[in-house]
């Protein structure tokens, strides 16, 4: 095989590769069916133009055979009249337009049979076509069907890199340096200003107070304390509004009940009294 024989070969491959690939299925299937729907039109005109032509046959037979009936009519005239010479001669004339007709009438059966069987035709292509129509939509869900899957593909093989994870990693690790970075300026400009000291204070203060209240709270409730203020206003609204007898004599001098009186009591006393001699 000669040079320019094996680049002819090579030019044509890269061609037919080149529009290989350039074929969209659903451009190409479109273009197809554009194509069978022109032929389908053509051959409709065509089928017309049969049918007139037999049509006109038809039409013709029909004139030729009205006129050979004419001149048989003009025979019997002539024969009537007894001009005999006359009368063969209008037989003459019938029987030219009787063969005009039987010629006409061969071509319209002729032609009858070629309109049915195009006829046939038209039908079948226009069934080919609506096939074609039904298969094309078909063919086209596949090929979107399969584009979506391939791309699903695609993108569950880009997920299976972990160079997009990576990414946020990197991204999380930045952010988490950003707002360290500006929780330490915060701080610092704190300690600059002083706020932060004072705050730290205001802080601690708050707490104390409360933890104090809730310790001065708990001792007056087991009557090591007094109770506070706010008690003792609550104690004097509910003795005055509810003054029942004995209610006053159950508390005692120190803050201590009746009962807790009855305890201190009851408490054997004698393990404590050798270690207060000893002292």
């Amino acid at each position: 095989m000669g040079i320019f024989s094996r680049l002819g070969t090579l030019i044509k491959s890269n061609i037919n590769d080149l529009i290989t690939k350039a074929e969209d299925p659903e451009k190409m299937l479109s273009q197809v069916l554009l194509e069978m729907q022109q032929q389908l039109a053509d051959a409709k005109k065509a089928v017309a133009v049969a049918i007139a032509d037999e049509k006109k046959l038809q039409k013709q037979t029909v004139a030729e055979q009205d006129k050979a009936k004419e001149w048989e009519r003009k025979a019997m005239v002539a024969v009537r009249g007894g001009d005999d010479g006359l009368a063969r001669q209008a037989l003459a004339r019938k029987q030219e337009h009787e063969n005009v007709a039987g010629q006409f009438q061969t071509q319209w059966v002729a032609q009858k049979q070629a309109v049915e069987k195009l006829k046939d035709a038209l039908r079948l292509l226009n069934n080919k076509i609506e096939e074609a129509k039904r298969k094309k939509n078909i063919l086209i869900a596949r090929k979107k069907r399969a584009e979506a899957q391939q791309q699903i593909a695609n993108t569950m093989q880009g997920l299976g890199d972990t160079s997009a994870f990576d990414t946020f990693d990197r991204m999380a690790d930045r952010i988490a340096l950003m707002e360290a970075e500006a929780e330490a300026g915060a701080e610092l400009a704190g300690e600059l200003s002083g706020d932060t000291l004072e705050s730290k204070f205001l802080a601690l203060e708050a707490g104390g107070a409360n933890d104090d209240d809730a310790l001065a709270e708990l001792k007056a409730k087991m009557g090591l304390l007094e109770a506070p203020k706010s008690a003792d206003k609550m104690l004097k609204a509910g003795d005055d509004k509810d003054e029942t007898p004995g209610a006053k004599e159950t508390v005692t001098a120190g803050g201590l009940s009746a009962e807790d009186l009855k305890e201190l009591e009851d408490l054997d006393l004698s393990d404590l009294e050798p270690k207060a001699e000893a002292k």
